[in-house]
């Protein structure tokens, strides 16, 4: 939770008085006569229930919110891996009157860093979505503690079934996924201490067939909820064609499959977004660090469906309180790996890099490999 704190404060002193307006978008100072154009580079299709339509969503939010002050481009299916890729989009906005580009998308930091270095865009801002570099002037990178919204998303689907066996499908064990991982199986075990959760790892990009096979394989392993780190609607499709099983949405709040839904994770860009343009419009903006959390607003959760009783969504909106108030350490208490190996120790709270540096699943989560009888611990 420090880490959040002083992320924020970093954010806040380099912007001065960024989140003073985040409430309104209708105060642009001296430059309201101006509309701020902004260009989006996506990674994925802006309809892709996955992270690009989570960003593009809170990018209509903010353009809606500011009263015509903001007015919005974009290009999709950028490979942002690629920064020739994204240097070629990026100038392509510029030309098209973007004086704010915004990367939607963890890839590459390079480009951005090249042109707001450059000397040639010195009137433009980059914002780079899950970066890690700025340069104190027009580059600021952003992102947030989304396993708050996994560990709330735990609560939900230990809570809907009684033995507490939950199915997740991830693309890789990279560090941010482990985290999530964690941090759900933690929500899971706070309603059911012997909630188990089955782990699927798709690999980098594996598409939607690819974690659909995933997704009904851990059907037939007995999962009675599925999960999601990321990607298409194919996990709750998954759950709608067998028409027992319960699904969690990844990062974007949409129902595919009816009653079914438990709720979903998702980023609420708009919280970032307007008190962002806001600054940028007085003259106010200068790059940093932004890093936020459910108490900013960036990291939200959906409503829950119906299958969550009252009881339980009561306890899921007190868990999101108590985020708020920033008094819930979620990696605190004695947490052991998988292997028996001490992660987090009693009295012992995990801040910032403490919480990066975890590398592995924790003891309730099981890693299924196709080929293996059991999965493994």
């Amino acid at each position: 939770m420090k880490k959040t704190i002083a992320l924020l404060l970093i954010f806040a002193l380099g912007v001065m008085t960024l989140l003073a307006g985040c409430g309104s978008g209708s105060d642009a100072g001296e430059d309201s006569e101006n509309v701020l154009k902004v260009g989006y580079i996506f990674g994925g299709n802006i309809l892709d229930g996955d992270v690009s339509q989570a960003l593009y969503t809170g990018a209509t939010e903010a353009e809606a919110a500011m009263g015509g002050q903001v007015a919005t481009a974009y290009l999709e299916n950028v490979d942002v891996t690629d920064p020739g890729a994204v240097e070629d989009a990026a100038k392509d906005l510029i030309g098209q009157g973007c004086r704010v580009i915004v990367e939607c998308a963890p890839g590459t930091s390079e480009a951005l860093e090249n042109m707001a270095n450059s000397g040639g865009h010195d009137d433009i801002v980059f914002l780079d979505f899950g970066g890690s570099v700025t340069n104190g002037t027009n580059l600021s990178n952003w992102y947030g503690s989304m396993e708050q919204a996994r560990y709330m998303a735990g609560i939900a689907a230990a809570s809907a079934v009684k033995r507490g066996d939950i199915g997740y499908v991830a693309p890789e064990p990279s560090s941010e996924v482990i985290i999530g991982l964690d941090a759900f199986a933690l929500g899971a075990q706070s309603v059911n201490p012997k909630a188990e959760i089955e782990v699927i790892y798709t690999g980098k990009d594996a598409g939607p067939e690819a974690e659909k096979r995933a997704a009904k394989q851990l059907i037939e392993n007995g999962a009675k909820v599925l999960a999601c780190h990321s990607g298409s609607a194919a996990i709750q499709e998954a759950a709608a064609e067998d028409g027992k099983v319960y699904a969690i949405g990844a990062v974007y709040p949409v129902n595919n499959c009816g009653e079914l839904y438990l709720t979903s994770p998702y980023w609420n860009a708009s919280a970032f977004f307007i008190p962002a343009f806001q600054a940028i419009m007085k003259g106010e903006f200068t790059g940093g660090t932004y890093y936020g959390s459910v108490a900013s607003g960036l990291i939200a959760i959906d409503e829950t469906g119906p299958a969550i009783s009252d009881d339980i969504a009561a306890k899921i909106q007190d868990t999101k309180a108590r985020m708020e108030a920033d008094v819930l350490d979620i990696f605190s208490g004695k947490i052991e790996y998988a292997d028996g190996e001490l992660l987090c120790d009693e009295g012992q709270i995990l801040e910032g890099s403490e919480i990066q540096n975890i590398n592995r699943e924790i003891k309730g989560i099981t890693v299924y490999r196709p080929g293996e009888e059991e999965p493994t611990e």
